[in-house]
């Protein structure tokens, strides 16, 4: 990959002239201290010449760091870096191996979205990485454009349940305590790597194509499974309209805290008790966060200014769901979703919202509409057919709206550049085609 350009919405991330090919992490934590015991193996590729080595690592504090197995010429942790000054340098195209051992009591890091990253929940753990978490448990390249594999092991006390992103390989009791061994292939973005331990009771959901589980708290398990019950049929619309899904399976995490809302990772979601409520007051939610799977985990966009690609495509696999099931048609919750928007500001550019307004809920409801604006223009066909090839030809990759417009002109034959900026980056919202445009 070539080298990041430094991201404006997320500043104390810098270009550290790494590739990450794949974090290698060991970890022991302590429910009742919060204390988290660290070693990361970070295996990565100098993307031009280095005489030191950046890692983003947040309040821990770290005891040892080797290189290639060896001590480097000297290290400083600080400001949330740890800066790493070789005994020789690292030749472009070279790699390395980066061992840091770190410890201490794992905190959110906070920032202008509130807090995110590692979170003590009343008993266990919720990490929720995005933005720019993944630093506050683990020394990582913090940025979605460099994305790695992951092997997670995680010691804790036994009688909890830990879900990790990626298929558990091994799960084995020593005395008192629990080493579970989580293993990821796909190229994932750090903010979408996660730990969850809670006291939770493993449910199978569905088998076929794809597995999917859950840990949910076991006084939610009824409820879950009426609420949850219909995610099976939510997957194979997606299947359908996006292709194929990304990952070896999905699951479900519940916590027994209420969440102020649900988070993506890769391969997994995570809601709160608060999300089940017996009578599918969330199901919305439940659709949005599997649609992430495809927009957001495995299409990443590269730098935040275009997150729309993420939350417009899973807001708009909310009304495609809403159709399916029976309920109101995706153009009539389009209609009703752009007569709201119409009444408030128009001071939101959904191409580069800027990070105050980066999870502003009407970038989520504009992108979508952006989506439906595409459809009416080229058509059912055209427009499924396009998303299918955006998710096929970039798989666990790194994307941009430059690309969507380009690959938009080649699967459909329409220009759609000028369609895109009206919706993009002009503040005032377009009115949508006529129903029925481009069929």
């Amino acid at each position: 990959m070539s080298a990041p350009v430094p991201d404006p919405y997320v500043p104390d991330r810098t270009d550290t002239g790494l590739d990450v090919a794949r974090y290698d992490l060991e970890l022991d934590y302590r429910v009742a201290t919060n204390r988290l015991d660290g070693r990361a193996r970070v295996h990565a590729t100098a993307l031009r010449e280095l005489d030191r080595v950046v890692l983003d690592l947040d309040r821990l504090r770290v005891s040892q760091v080797l290189v290639d197995g060896r001590r480097p010429e000297r290290w400083a942790h600080r400001g949330g870096q740890l800066v790493v000054r070789l005994a020789r340098r690292l030749a472009a195209g070279e790699s390395v191996v980066v061992e840091v051992r770190y410890a201490g009591h794992p905190q959110p890091r906070r920032g202008p979205w509130g807090d995110v990253g590692w979170e003590e929940l009343t008993d266990g753990v919720i990490v929720a990485g995005q933005p720019d978490g993944a630093s506050s448990w683990f020394p990582c390249h913090d940025t979605p454009a460099d994305k790695a594999a992951f092997r997670v092991e995680v010691t804790t006390e036994a009688g909890y349940d830990v879900v990790c992103n990626g298929e558990l390989t091994s799960r084995t009791a020593r005395s008192s305590r629990v080493r579970w061994v989580y293993e990821q292939a796909e190229p994932t973005a750090p903010y979408l790597a996660t730990v969850q331990v809670g006291r939770y009771e493993r449910l199978v959901t569905a088998t076929g194509p794809v597995p999917q589980r859950a840990s949910v708290p076991a006084r939610l398990v009824d409820a879950f499974r009426h609420d949850f019950g219909r995610q099976a049929q939510m997957m194979a619309l997606f299947v359908d309209r996006f292709g194929p899904y990304p990952f070896p399976s999905y699951g479900v995490v519940v916590t027994d805290d209420a969440l102020e809302i649900p988070l993506e990772a890769s391969g997994l979601s995570v809601f709160g008790a608060n999300h089940v409520d017996g009578r599918r007051g969330s199901e919305r939610l439940v659709a949005h966060e599997l649609a992430h799977q495809w927009f957001g985990n495995s299409l990443t966009a590269r730098r935040w200014h275009d997150i729309w690609l993420h939350e417009g495509f899973a807001c708009y696999a909310e009304w495609l769901w809403s159709q399916e099931s029976g309920g109101r048609s995706a153009d009539a919750q389009a209609r009703t979703a752009h007569a709201r928007l119409a009444a408030l500001p128009q001071d939101l550019v959904v191409g580069d919202p800027g990070p105050d307004l980066m999870f502003d809920d009407r970038l989520y409801k504009r992108g979508a509409l952006t989506l439906h604006a595409v459809r009416l223009t080229v058509g059912d066909d055209a427009f499924f057919a396009l998303l299918r090839a955006w998710t096929q030809r970039h798989a666990h990759g790194s994307v941009s709206t430059p690309e969507l417009v380009a690959l938009g002109a080649e699967v459909t034959g329409q220009p759609l550049g000028a369609l895109l900026d009206a919706w993009l980056y002009a503040p005032v919202l377009p009115p949508l085609p006529p129903a029925g445009t481009g069929r």
